[in-house]
């Protein structure tokens, strides 16, 4: 108090806000998206453009509920990246309900209900996957050959319409024709049947198919490289620390090289899990998210490993060829924890918060 007047500290003003963070984000994610649309065409255009609408509608009607103003909420982008990530997990040639029922889940159950933006204990777009995998795993395990847009094979928009909004995709000759498992899948398939790495992976897999994204799997597997492009200009950006995705991608390539060679014909090597799946996509955008994930370096650090080997051991002894969603989804449960025992340091006490002693 001054002279009458309230008079408070300096403040340090930051560039940043919730909406720049959000637009770098999928600036980020703008080429991995573009070519995984072409390579899908028009089904896995609208399938694309519903899990955007079906996420915003979502936000809106959560807000207008709770009472709160929709267009700050509406416009710092959270919902839409929430809508984009989970399209991107997405069979590309999914019926419409699938993107509609994931976007409802993403923002109510998965956000909203906890709170809204920054409550929530889990990542929106990963609560929507797993729970729509365990409750349609038909559809959600039902992929297509890349069928590149305007290409002879592709569908044409009425045909694209057809897929997406008739109600069953698997009746379209296009479907039948291009159903392909993923190389995950794949691998799970033949080794389940008794076959070796050598007999499965030379007719399923290659690390540049895998790299430039000419294999089948969802929206957001289609090119390891240009998901790393991604990653790359997010740290250039600071939106993101190096902590979580080198932890996790060096988890899973150890994991998985430690256990190739002791069993290199039963057990992929560290390139096959890192660039198959959406394991680049989860160290970059998905376990990266602010809200859900530790905020000291050790813990992100510690967060980002675990991510790794869950990963991995999922992919490798469960049921479920795909681990990210899952491995994400657990660690996020463990994220509070891992604040409370590994805490940054405050300036002036030690890492167990005693003051320092000074002479």
């Amino acid at each position: 108090m001054s002279n009458g007047h309230l008079v408070t500290g300096p403040y340090a003003h930051a560039r940043t806000s919730i909406g720049r963070t959000m637009v770098l984000v999928m600036v980020a994610l703008v080429p991995a998206t573009l070519f995984g649309l072409w390579q899908f065409g028009w089904p896995a255009i609208f399938l694309f453009v519903l899990s955007l609408v079906a996420a915003l509608l979502a936000e809106a009607i959560s807000l207008r509920v709770a009472g709160k103003p929709l267009r700050p909420y509406l416009t710092d982008g959270s919902a839409l990246l929430s809508g984009w990530l989970l399209a991107l997990c997405l069979p590309p040639w999914a019926p419409w309900w699938i993107a509609v029922l994931g976007g409802l889940i993403a923002i109510v159950v998965a956000k909203q209900i906890f709170g809204g933006i920054g409550q929530n204990l889990f990542n929106p777009a990963m609560v929507a996957r797993v729970a729509l995998l365990i409750s349609f795993p038909l559809e959600m395990t039902s992929f297509v050959e890349p069928q590149p847009l305007f290409s002879a094979a592709a569908p044409g928009i009425l045909e694209g319409l057809s897929i997406t909004f008739g109600g069953a995709a698997q009746s379209s000759a296009h479907f039948d024709a291009a159903t392909s498992a993923t190389v995950l899948g794949q691998v799970r398939t033949g080794l389940g049947q008794g076959l070796t790495l050598p007999q499965i992976l030379p007719d399923s897999f290659s690390a540049v198919r895998g790299a430039t994204g000419t294999a089948s799997g969802s929206m957001g597997e289609t090119s390891a490289l240009l998901i790393l492009l991604g990653g790359l200009f997010l740290l250039y950006k600071r939106v993101i620390g190096w902590q979580i995705p080198v932890s996790m991608l060096a988890s899973i390539a150890v994991a998985a090289g430690l256990m190739h060679l002791a069993e290199p014909e039963h057990f992929p090597g560290p390139i096959f899990h890192l660039v198959s799946g959406a394991t680049l996509l989860g160290a970059f955008f998905i376990a990266t998210d602010l809200v859900t994930s530790p905020v000291s370096p050790r813990g992100q650090l510690l967060f980002g490993a675990g991510c790794g080997l869950l990963v991995y051991v999922i992919r490798t002894w469960t049921n479920y060829p795909e681990g990210v969603a899952f491995a994400v989804m657990l660690m996020n449960a463990a994220t509070p924890l891992i604040d409370h025992w590994v805490r940054p340091r405050v300036y002036g006490r030690d890492r167990k918060g005693i003051p320092l002693e000074y002479e």
